[in-house]
């Protein structure tokens, strides 16, 4: 029976798996490596016979793992935490993708494998792993450190341009090509899509959770966060994305509820399970022998992971303005690859563009840097006091000097507040136009494949213009929200840059100019994204100018009751940020 061998599958990689982390957590290494561990134990390639018979279900399984460990990882998600290491975060992120994404192509084409191997190779060895390095910080004590919340910080970035990097080598991996206007594409619908779940989850699914809270039945509230998990899960598995991307989105976007805790400790031992499968799931795929014939590469790999990312963390953490044992304790905490470095390696296989040889490769390099892990941090503090006391003095003093240097061009007293009043007006100009341009694109998306409207309106470009016009009624509310920020940005900038000074008598006429021509630029290109992302509902030119003259004439009439409607969005946002904030 199917269903007594499943049964018989758990009992053998549970039990299994507790002996195999017991003993991890005895001799004090990461639980992680040990269930890969126990995998490698019951899978098919460790004579004398394999343990496991229902592959198949076990990787279904696996699945799941990948959804809550996901999920989970959302739900340790924060914009706030983003926001106080956010330049830091960014640019020491980027540079330890770009290196190591560089390195691992450079690294297999020098092995002499195919340029699949070698690209995916390099999205394999460009990210960190999230799990381990909580986990090495939380037995080592130093989650609360300043270096441990730079790291968390990156992490965060890493895990977003993890989920952009899947889906550009999703789609490379079914096209086989992957040109600069489809991965500009790729990526312009991947920040749209981020955009709008966000702004519309935090309206949405906040206020759901605390409904479902009122009843005080953990039961309800469990049953109710996994359905938002699988079925936005499935609704972005239907826009082409992957299943990864949906349980980190939901997930974050819980984060923002009163909730967040609850979650946490409900999800936990569901996560715990599915994630010990995933690993083991790992560690049964892995074939032993693989890492005997590969071991050459299996060492040059590791020797990169660990140089590469405590050169291109450390440096990028350097540069925007970390000091130099600060900068070294963030390079050296980074210093390993994990679970997303798994899921790529699996899509890989999954997809058949990839060889066979690459993913137990990846397990062993991870398995490697994960033992290194809570060394290479101890590690850091002697490192550094070495290097000060090596470093020629001259050398030193550059650093110190630059470091100080970055520190007084950050902004303070009134330019402090000027700065922080322009990057949240670009940012409500930026979630109102992602809006509406959202509106346009699931308008073109939908409006032609339902076969209704066909019927009711046979002449194609007055059902066209019925649907963009629709559209664009139902947008008025963010564009006229959009217009009023920049009108806003425009008369602050206009009075900021445009002095006496440097105008003289022209102060007064030079300041209308800016104050007009910003929203005019703005709604000007804004329209031409509208007109690229509808193309395929776009009216004729006479039908578009009608629709575009009703439009003005209802934004007229309509223009207070527009305000008041957006006003009410926007208070319903910020106060459902409050919450997970208070939370």
């Amino acid at each position: 029976m199917h269903g007594a061998e499943l049964i018989r599958d758990l009992a053998i990689i549970m039990f299994t798996a507790g002996v195999v982390t017991v003993v991890f957590h005895r001799l004090r290494q990461p639980v992680v490596l040990g269930y890969i561990v126990a995998g490698v134990i019951v899978g098919p390639h460790t004579p004398p016979f394999s343990l496991v018979h229902d592959e198949k279900t076990i990787e279904t399984l696996a699945e799941l793992g990948v959804v809550f460990l996901l999920f989970s990882l959302g739900l340790e998600f924060s914009l706030r935490k983003l926001a106080r290491v956010g330049v830091t975060a960014v640019v020491a992120a980027l540079a330890e993708i770009l290196l190591m994404a560089w390195l691992g192509w450079t690294l297999g084409t020098a092995f002499g494998w195919g340029p699949m191997d070698a690209l995916f190779l390099g999205a394999i060895l460009a990210i960190s792993s999230t799990t381990i390095i909580v986990k090495a910080l939380d037995e080592l004590g130093m989650k609360q450190e300043r270096f441990a919340q730079l790291v968390f910080g990156i992490l965060i970035v890493e895990d977003i341009l993890a989920i952009g990097m899947i889906a550009l080598l999703s789609g490379l991996a079914v096209t086989g090509a992957l040109s600069a206007a489809q991965t500009a594409t790729t990526i312009g619908a991947l920040v749209l899509f981020l955009v709008v779940s966000f702004v519309v989850g935090i309206l949405l699914v906040p206020r759901l959770l605390a409904y479902v809270a009122a009843f005080e039945s953990r039961e309800m509230l469990l049953v109710t966060v996994l359905g938002l998990c699988f079925g936005f899960c499935l609704l972005v598995l239907s826009m082409g994305y992957s299943v990864a991307l949906g349980a980190f989105v939901i997930g974050a976007i819980m984060a923002e509820s009163r909730q967040r805790h609850t979650i946490e400790a409900l999800i936990e031992p569901v996560r715990d399970m599915f994630s010990a499968i995933f690993f083991v799931a790992i560690g049964i795929l892995l074939d032993p022998r693989a890492l005997v014939t590969y071991a050459g590469p299996i060492a040059i790999l590791t020797l990169a992971v660990v140089a590469g990312k405590v050169l291109s963390c450390g440096l990028g953490a350097f540069v925007s303005g970390q000091d130099g044992r600060t900068s070294l304790r963030v390079g050296m905490g980074l210093a390993q690859i994990g679970e997303f470095s798994f899921i790529i390696a699996s899509m890989g296989l999954a997809l058949g563009v990839t060889s066979h040889f690459l993913y137990p490769i990846a397990v062993a390099v991870s398995a490697v840097t994960t033992l290194l892990t809570p060394y290479l941090i101890r590690a850091a503090d002697p490192l550094a006091d070495a290097l000060a006391r090596v470093m020629p003095p001259p050398v030193a003093r550059v650093f110190e000097t630059y470091t100080a240097w970055l520190g007084s061009l950050q902004p303070s007293g009134d330019r402090a507040a000027l700065a922080r009043i322009v990057r949240r007006i670009v940012i409500h100009v930026a979630v109102n136009c992602a809006l509406v341009l959202a509106l346009f694109v699931a308008s073109g998306h939908v409006g032609p494949r339902v076969e209704m409207l066909e019927a009711w309106v046979p002449d194609a470009r007055v059902r066209n213009a019925g649907l963009w016009g629709a559209t664009f009624l139902v947008s008025l509310p963010f564009l006229v929200a959009a217009y009023r920020k920049l009108k806003a940005l425009s008369l602050l900038l206009a009075e900021v840059q445009v002095t006496p000074a440097r105008a003289g008598q022209y102060t007064e006429p030079a300041r209308r100019v800016v104050a007009e021509v910003i929203p005019v630029i703005g709604l000007a290109l804004l329209f031409v994204l509208i007109t690229a992302a509808s193309g395929s509902i776009l009216p004729p030119a006479e039908l578009l100018m009608l629709t575009l003259a009703l439009g003005a004439l209802l934004t007229g009439l309509l223009w207070h009751r527009m305000v008041r409607l957006h006003a009410r969005l926007q208070i319903a946002l910020l106060d459902a940020r409050a919450d997970g904030e208070s939370d």
